[in-house]
């Protein structure tokens, strides 16, 4: 499959307060952020030249940064603002969106209380996380060897880089043998999600979606157990274990990149079932897109 290499397009990214050709928006590579992860981001989609929930995940990268111990040097509107300008400077109207806030390099080493926060916003084109052929036959999922870390231990609930560097091992080691994803366990031996999305299962009329202590309550997740409810579904939220997959008809996956996709198999366990996935894919489908108003999912 031939790549666009993402250092070598056409296009402008908004970069500390300005505007800046793709191609020159650079950081040098002592750069605290890429030495310690000292990096808070938002994965966001553009839909028909909106996007998406865009205040709310503005505000979730502030609060990332809070839990980083730095501060953005922008308000919420003026980043608001940079999305818009950088949107219309690339002339998209269906894309991804990537804001992004790390440490600078005036200052190598754990400690980074003298750097300078630069923060940056890049969007692009892309129509979908997962193949299309993928999508609609579901995931194959796989359990990851490397586990979310206890609550106490890291910031889960902050969208920041370090969170996903066990999402990286063991997104390679499904690939390589021969998954579509690799589901994460918590420190207990529970499920929480994959190494992108929040995961959920449907059993008769309930929705059962894993308790959100260790890992990110995503803007997505948060949208479609709304949907679910509006479709009369009880929403049941609490710990799951890997034994109990087997009493679950569905599984699917939601997340701002992945949306709503199909799950078709954890390991050995298969799940036949997708009328309510398909459901909530045409919900939230809906909704994104300006047919559903977020009021009647509420």
């Amino acid at each position: 499959m031939s790549l666009l290499p993402f250092d070598d397009r056409d296009g402008f990214i908004w970069f500390d307060g300005r505007m800046v050709p793709w191609r020159d928006a650079k950081i040098h590579v002592l750069a605290h952020g890429f030495h310690y992860a000292s990096l808070v981001f938002e994965g966001e989609r553009l839909y028909d030249g909106a996007i998406f929930k865009g205040q709310q995940h503005t505000e979730r990268l502030f609060y990332s940064a809070q839990q980083m111990d730095f501060t953005i040097p922008y308000s919420v509107a003026e980043i608001n603002a940079a999305k818009a300008e950088v949107i219309a400077a690339n002339k998209l109207t269906n894309a991804y969106v990537r804001p992004f806030a790390w440490r600078g390099s005036e200052q190598m080493g754990v400690s980074g209380k003298l750097n300078k926060i630069h923060v940056a916003v890049a969007v692009w084109d892309w129509p979908s996380y997962f193949s299309p052929e993928a999508r609609m036959a579901g995931l194959k999922v796989v359990t990851g060897k490397w586990r979310r870390p206890a609550p106490d231990s890291i910031p889960c609930h902050a969208k920041c880089a370090g969170v996903y560097m066990i999402c990286t091992l063991n997104k390679h080691a499904a690939m390589e043998a021969g998954y579509d994803e690799s589901l994460m366990l918590d420190h207990k031996g529970a499920i929480t999600e994959t190494t992108a999305a929040n995961l959920m299962f449907v059993r008769g009329n309930e929705i059962h979606a894993p308790s959100t202590e260790s890992f990110l309550n995503g803007i997505t997740r948060q949208t479609v157990l709304p949907l679910a409810e509006r479709r009369g579904f009880t929403i049941v939220e609490r710990t799951i274990l890997p034994e109990e997959l087997r009493l679950f008809s569905e599984a699917f996956v939601t997340g701002t990149a992945a949306e709503v996709t199909p799950v078709a198999s954890i390991d050995d366990v298969v799940f036949p079932g997708r009328e309510v996935t398909k459901v909530l894919m045409q919900d939230y489908d809906d909704l994104v897109h300006g047919r559903l108003k977020l009021e009647d999912a509420a």
